[in-house]
C-alpha cells in the first residue's frame, strides 16, 4: 500500500484549556507531514476574528501549510475579502471557501444584504483577487437543502468553473459512497481532485448528531457495531479499526490524499496514519 498524502483540520480554541489542547494536537500530528492543515470558522461566523489569529500564528509558528476557512455569513462582501486580505498579507494563500452554517438557532442561511450569496460567488471573488489557492467542499451523500439528488454534483463543479482546485469531501462511512460520488463527478466533466474527508470517530453520540445534522447517511451496521462497542468500552478500537479499513478500500480505488477532521483530538487520527503508513520520517544518526 502506497503512502498516503494526509491533511488535518483544526477548530480554533474558545478559551485557555482549549488554546492548549490545539497546541498539543499540532505538536502531535506535525510530525507526520500533512500537505496542509485548515482552520475551521464557528457556525454563522462566530469564530471569524480567532480563526485568522489562529491561522496566522500557525503559519508563523507551526511550519506547516496553513488554510484558512472563509464563509458568506453575517458579513458583507467588503468585509469577507478584507479578512482574505489580511491572510495573505500574513502569508496564507490558502482559503477554504465555503457558504457556512446559519448562526445557531436559525434554520436556514440568510445572504447578508451586502454580502455574497453563495459559495460560488466567494469563490469568483478569491480568484479575481488573485494568488489564493481555493479549496471548497463537496457532499458524497446528499446535502440537506439539495433540490435533488443531482445538485451536489452540479454545485461542484459551478465551484470549480469559478475558481475552485480542489474540493474537500463531507466525512462518509462507507468507501461506496465515495465511488459513486467520484464517479458522477467524472461523468459531469468534473476533472479536478476531490479529496475525501475522514471523521475518526471520537465520540459516538456527537459524531451521530453531527452526522443527521449534514446529511451523512450511517449504515445499520455502523449503528450497531458503535452501540456494542460503547457497550464494551473498546469505542476507540473500533473506531481506529473501522476508520483504517475504510481508507484501505479507498486506496484500493485509486485514491492518495485524504483530509482528517480531528476535533482537536490527534490520538485517533495518529493512530489511523500509522495503521496506513503515514509515520513521522526520522533522520537516522550515522553511526561510526
Amino acid at each position: 500500500m502506497n503512502r498516503p498524502e494526509i491533511s488535518f483540520e483544526f477548530f480554533p480554541p474558545r478559551n485557555i484549556e482549549a488554546t492548549f489542547r490545539l497546541w498539543d494536537t499540532v505538536q502531535a500530528l506535525a510530525p507526520l507531514q500533512p500537505r496542509f492543515v485548515s482552520v475551521t470558522y464557528g457556525a454563522g461566523g462566530t469564530t471569524r476574528e480567532l480563526t485568522r489569529e489562529v491561522v496566522a500564528t500557525l503559519h508563523k509558528h507551526s511550519g506547516l501549510r496553513t488554510a484558512a476557512h472563509l464563509t458568506c455569513v453575517n458579513a458583507t462582501r467588503e468585509e469577507t475579502l478584507g479578512i482574505a486580505r489580511q491572510f495573505k498579507e500574513a502569508g496564507v494563500t490558502d482559503i477554504v471557501a465555503l457558504r457556512g452554517d446559519p448562526p445557531k438557532g436559525e434554520s436556514g442561511f440568510t445572504p447578508h444584504p451586502d454580502g455574497f450569496a453563495n459559495s460560488v460567488e466567494l469563490i469568483e471573488a478569491l480568484r479575481n483577487e488573485g494568488d489564493f489557492t481555493i479549496r471548497v467542499g463537496a457532499y458524497p451523500d446528499v446535502h440537506p437543502e439539495a433540490a435533488t439528488d443531482t445538485a451536489d454534483v452540479d454545485y461542484l463543479k459551478r465551484k470549480f468553473d469559478a475558481g475552485a482546485t480542489e474540493a474537500l469531501t463531507q466525512f462518509f462511512f462507507e468507501a461506496e459512497t465515495f465511488f459513486r460520488f467520484r464517479d458522477a463527478c467524472e461523468k459531469a466533466g468534473i476533472d479536478k481532485p476531490i479529496v475525501p474527508g475522514i471523521f475518526p470517530v471520537e465520540n459516538w453520540k456527537g459524531a451521530r448528531r453531527f452526522a443527521e445534522a449534514c446529511g451523512t447517511k450511517i449504515p445499520g451496521w455502523v449503528i450497531e457495531a458503535f452501540d456494542k462497542a460503547e457497550r464494551d468500552g473498546r469505542q476507540d478500537l473500533l473506531a481506529t479499526a473501522l476508520c483504517t479499513e475504510l481508507c484501505s478500500d479507498l486506496i484500493d480505488g485509486g485514491v492518495d490524499k485524504f483530509h482528517f477532521y480531528t476535533l482537536n483530538r490527534p490520538e485517533l487520527t495518529r493512530d489511523v496514519c500509522f495503521a496506513l503508513g503515514v509515520t513521522p520520517e526520522v533522520k537516522l544518526e550515522h553511526v561510526a
